[in-house]
């Protein structure tokens, strides 16, 4: 069963956003130079680093591409299985993308991942592995959602979109109008929002971790309010 669109699920989206910007942060940051959301990026370190350019794995970029595939075959193959059994896939979907951040930030604490340049080691390539999955969950779940100019993980679209919108520059065939332009707005905002938070927790020496769990505790929130919410509020359409 699909959520229904609406402010409800407009506003999960963009919270969403905010945590791959905290995610992205401990990424770049601690586990890298490598994402773990963004794949586009993430590739082309891998691309980079195969070639021998300095500062970057190709481990941690190829782990990570592993970690995000796994993450999004069984994700798009538990939702779908959920969906084909007339029940909600979405909560359980957030719930699971919590659990695995939460496995990611508890390895990393026990682990000793405390400050930025860590070592790239077994436990280190554990955290990108299960970051990145958790994200190729989210992937999944956000594209079977299909909020407009809110898939969570980019802004790129709705940047372009956004600009392309504005009076001096209307292009016709760009969706226009206050709810559009707003959603784009969100997710830009989002973005550059949760990446300023994981930064500043982050330079205020906060444990990597401990950054890891708070989108975790998100998700896992919106997973449960979700899920105690009435089936009424949801849509029979997968």
């Amino acid at each position: 069963m699909k959520p229904r669109a609406g402010v409800g699920l407009t506003s999960i989206m963009v919270v969403l956003t905010v945590t791959t910007g905290v995610i992205e942060a401990v990424s770049f940051l601690v586990l890298g130079p490598v994402f773990t959301a963004v794949q586009t990026g993430n590739l082309l370190f891998l691309s980079f680093a195969l070639t021998g350019a300095a500062g970057l794995s190709p481990a941690a970029a190829g782990v990570s591409f592993a970690g995000f595939t796994v993450g999004a075959v069984l994700g798009a193959r538990f939702e779908s299985i959920v969906d084909a059994r007339g029940r909600r896939w979405f909560p359980p979907a957030l719930i699971g993308e919590a659990l695995l951040l939460g496995l990611g930030g508890v390895v990393a604490w026990r682990t000793g991942l405390d400050a930025p340049g860590a070592s790239a080691n077994g436990p280190h390539f554990a955290v990108v592995a299960l970051v990145a999955g958790a994200m190729g969950v989210r992937n999944v779940t956000t594209l079977r959602v299909r909020v407009a100019d809110l898939p969570t993980t980019v802004s790129t679209r709705a940047l372009t979109a956004l600009l392309g919108g504005l009076p001096l520059l209307s292009d016709t065939r760009i969706g226009s109008g206050a709810t559009n332009e707003g959603r784009r707005l969100a997710s830009v905002g989002a973005m550059f929002t949760g990446g300023l938070l994981g930064a500043w927790l982050l330079h205020e020496e906060v444990r990597p971790a401990a950054v890891l769990l708070v989108p975790a505790v998100l998700a896992l929130a919106l997973g449960m309010v979700f899920w105690l919410t009435p089936r009424e509020r949801t849509s029979e359409t997968g």
